[in-house]
């Protein structure tokens, strides 16, 4: 198994970091596209959808992504808000119905919510790249410190249990964990990393603190890291409610695609939400 996670995950680097270092905008947006067609293609098994009607919503997905991309939307601050909004209430309402009565929820609605969900944080991302790469992997590692924190503070100190009815492994004490390392990644990245990569635009955690001072920062980032745990969460509800334990097999050693950007598909809406309403105030 970790033999499978290593070669799977130096597969994508190596599909990956050239697309990232691209001039050209078209290699990250088909690579990132690529996944999140088969997130989609994922969701619609998690919600009771099998053979050419999983591929169709996969497809349905793509199309959905292009015409966001055309129109422009991205563009907007307003939906990245709306966005972040329909995540928080979304969510809440899920959590609270758990996963027995997940499925007595409307399946299409369900469905159709995912892949919505999905194409919006697949166009968050293609915005940031706009933005500069070194927002766009500041994003990211604010995720991913917030992930392997919170399991890594969780397995240390984890006593009180989160959600433990969706997701047993996730604590309060992981969580805040995850929250302290992306302060201190957050700090590391604006010290170190910023000079540089001056040259590739601001990251995600100098623009926070230029336009909401320092105490908006913190608040700021703890709002994002709330949100990666958030994107967790519903995943989890989905696939325990499916009654599996990954999304697919579709990464070897990782399980699907879902199981590996969960967490970023709230985030990436809410972080060019407040960048680009930084820039507005300013």
């Amino acid at each position: 198994m970790l033999r499978q996670r290593i070669v799977t995950a130096l597969v994508l680097l190596a599909i990956m970091l050239p697309a990232l270092a691209a001039q050209a905008r078209w290699p990250f947006a088909l690579f990132s596209l690529v996944l999140i067609a088969a997130a989609a293609w994922e969701w619609a098994r998690l919600n009771d959808t099998r053979g050419v009607a999983a591929v169709a919503w996969c497809l349905l997905a793509v199309l959905l992504a292009a015409i966001v991309d055309v129109s422009g939307l991205g563009l907007q601050p307003g939906l990245w808000w709306v966005t972040t909004l329909v995540w928080i209430a979304a969510s809440a309402w899920a959590l609270r119905l758990g996963v027995s009565h997940w499925h007595h929820s409307h399946v299409v609605v369900r469905r159709v919510g995912g892949i919505v969900l999905l194409v919006l944080a697949w166009q968050a991302m293609m915005q940031a790249r706009r933005w500069g790469l070194n927002g766009l992997l500041s994003i990211f590692c604010l995720v991913w410190a917030a992930d392997v924190f919170a399991y890594a503070g969780g397995r240390l100190w984890g006593r009180r249990k989160l959600a433990p009815h969706i997701s047993p492994g996730k604590t309060w004490e992981g969580v805040f964990s995850g929250l302290v390392a992306v302060w201190g990644v957050g700090a590391a990245w604006m010290q170190w990393i910023d000079p540089l990569m001056h040259d590739q635009g601001m990251s995600l955690f100098s623009s926070l603190r230029t336009h909401f001072g320092l105490l908006g920062w913190f608040l700021c980032l703890s709002l994002l890291t709330g949100l990666a745990v958030v994107g967790d969460l519903m995943e989890s509800l989905a696939k325990r409610s499916a009654g599996v334990k990954d999304s697919s097999g579709l990464l070897p050693g990782h399980g699907g695609v879902l199981d590996r950007v969960d967490a970023l598909l709230p985030v990436f809406p809410a972080a060019m939400g407040l960048v680009l309403m930084g820039k507005a105030v300013s």
